[in-house]
């Protein structure tokens, strides 16, 4: 049924969904997977777009930035479109000296500082990937991709992050920082369905000599892109 963020008819957004940020990587996602694409809700600049691939219905849409945008979306998928399965597609900042410019990064689980995941008093809890998912995305990897697998951190907000936090973070493991995962993550557990991010790294907070640029950031997404579908479909 429509609800205040999605327009789109019954039964027109598949199980499975791939959720980039970007409105436009969303439509051009779409075009590239899926000719028969059609927009099927387009709600204050946010497209949804229902086709086939390899004979199987998927759907695209946009979280725009952000845990707060992207847990409107989620919820409302899951909740009143029947979404089984949620996959975002999108970029992070790398923090691990292991991970270089346009490697991907499959999100085991997210780190966060956003009071969105508190959901027991008392607990912190810890948003995870969906398993299967995960291991359908990392088993689709081919010899000549670099794909690292691990923690990231879904932080709140894009500029003032501590110096020495970000650091420390690093020595703990984490390979990246973005800013959806957490929230994706909780609210597939909270609504009993799954959930899975795949990231390019785009930029790296410890050595910017080769960080992509914006046009770069639009377009550079096919690895992960292929890892994703693999997921979704799985």
């Amino acid at each position: 049924m429509p609800t205040p963020h999605i327009n789109a008819p019954d039964g027109s957004i598949a199980s499975a969904v791939i959720m980039p940020g970007d409105p436009r990587r969303a439509e051009r996602i779409a075009n590239l997977l899926m000719p028969d694409a059609e927009k099927v809700s387009d709600v204050r600049g946010i497209g949804a777009y229902t086709g086939e691939y390899n004979g199987k219905p998927l759907s695209v849409m946009a979280s725009g930035m952000g845990q707060p945008s992207l847990s409107i979306y989620a919820t409302e998928l899951f909740q009143f479109y029947g979404v089984k399965r949620i996959i975002r597609v999108g970029t992070c900042g790398g923090m691990s000296d292991k991970v270089k410019i346009g490697e991907v990064v499959v999100a085991m689980s997210a780190h966060t500082d956003t009071n969105l995941t508190n959901l027991v008093d008392g607990i912190k809890y810890a948003p995870t990937a969906s398993w299967n998912l995960l291991a359908a995305a990392v088993g689709a990897a081919t010899e000549d991709q670099k794909v690292h697998v691990g923690p990231v951190v879904s932080r709140d907000a894009f500029y003032g992050n501590d110096p020495a936090g970000v650091k420390k973070l690093a020595e703990l493991g984490t390979l990246g920082v973005e800013m959806e995962t957490a929230a994706l993550y909780t609210l597939a557990a909270v609504h009993g369905a799954e959930a899975l991010t795949v990231l390019t790294v785009s930029d790296h907070l410890f050595d910017s000599s080769s960080d992509m640029s914006p046009e770069d950031r639009e377009s550079r997404f096919q690895d992960a892109l292929k890892l994703a579908v693999a997921a979704a479909h799985s």
